[in-house]
């Protein structure tokens, strides 16, 4: 089988395809025919080791996952060969830039219905990612504020439509190219944060502030203040200190996020009950993932990009 790897850690030239064999399933894993692998920023810095997830070399990047079960290890149960799945895997164990992938049973889900395959791959870490920052660490409940610095990515995009279906008032910042699909989401209000200042475009204190951005030390801090006492900051920036303010009880916290097949399986059935859509993605193939590690690298890529073992 063909699968993307790197044999040393370094800049985007250090990725090559390489012909391999198709691994075999241990006991409580699977094998999965890939249809589609999303590419993440930490995908670039784990090839450049600048993240700390040590990886066996040579290594296939790309954690998230969607396809078809080929194969079935010793031990497992409830899972099919045939069946549709997706997950978030290992950051640290092979990932799904390849034809094949191995992974453990426990962490993959059903794969949504109302989607294409390989679409599904856009959402596993990405949604989790914003489930996470709003309501396990940010806390949102029906009928509090929001804002979310940094909302035309693609966790931004989750993340409001989330916030939004939980019932809260979603103030999002986008730049003037990202408004529409911000809009789209379901936002309440949008700041352009080029033109306008957040401390002079919002009148009434939030609950909850969501940093997705990166977003200026002395910028963050002083976006604080928009926090009404006893709130939550939250922020994905995970390079520099989520701010808070003990003395007016505001509480912040950083993302570190998780795979959990429990709250990924709810994210799935919201895409097929319609509460949730998937990020529009770009599909490219095995070939063309370096020049996306390239991409990310030089600050230019765009949007979210899945990997398509078979174009």
């Amino acid at each position: 089988m063909k699968a993307v790897r790197f044999h040393q850690l370094g800049g985007p030239e250090v990725l090559r395809v390489d012909e391999v064999e198709i691994p075999e399933p241990g006991a409580g894993q699977v094998r999965i025919r890939v249809a589609g692998a999303g590419f993440n920023p930490a995908d670039g810095g784990i090839r450049g080791g600048t993240l700390p997830f040590p990886v066996a070399l040579p290594h296939v990047p790309g954690y998230d996952v969607a396809g078809t079960l080929d194969a079935l290890g010793a031990g497992v149960d409830g899972l099919a060969v045939g069946d549709a799945v997706v997950g978030f895997l290992s950051m640290t164990d092979d990932g799904a830039d390849a034809e094949y992938a191995i992974a453990p049973a426990e962490l993959l889900v059903r794969a949504p219905r109302a989607a294409a395959l390989a679409d599904a791959a856009a959402l596993p870490s990405v949604a989790l990612t914003a489930w996470q920052a709003l309501f396990e660490l940010g806390e949102l409940a029906r009928g509090q504020r929001i804002l979310i610095v940094g909302a035309g990515g693609t966790v931004g995009g989750y993340a409001v439509q989330l916030a939004k279906n939980a019932g809260a008032f979603v103030i999002a910042t986008a730049s003037a190219r990202s408004r529409a699909q911000v809009t789209d989401a379901g936002a309440d209000q949008i700041i352009d944060h080029a033109d306008e200042s957040l401390i002079a475009e919002i009148f009434e204190p939030v609950d909850l502030l969501l940093n997705l951005a990166p977003i200026e030390p002395a910028e963050f801090e002083a976006a604080v203040a928009l926090v009404r006492d006893g709130g939550v900051v939250v922020s994905t920036t995970v390079w520099m200190p989520t701010p808070g303010d003990a003395s007016r009880e505001v509480r912040g916290a950083t993302v570190f996020v998780r795979s959990d097949p429990a709250q990924l399986a709810h994210l799935v059935s919201l895409v097929d009950a319609g509460e949730l859509r998937l990020a529009d993605s770009r599909k490219v193939g095995l070939g063309e993932v370096a020049a996306v590690h390239a991409e990310a690298a030089a600050g230019t890529l765009r949007g979210k990009v899945v990997v398509v073992p078979a174009s």
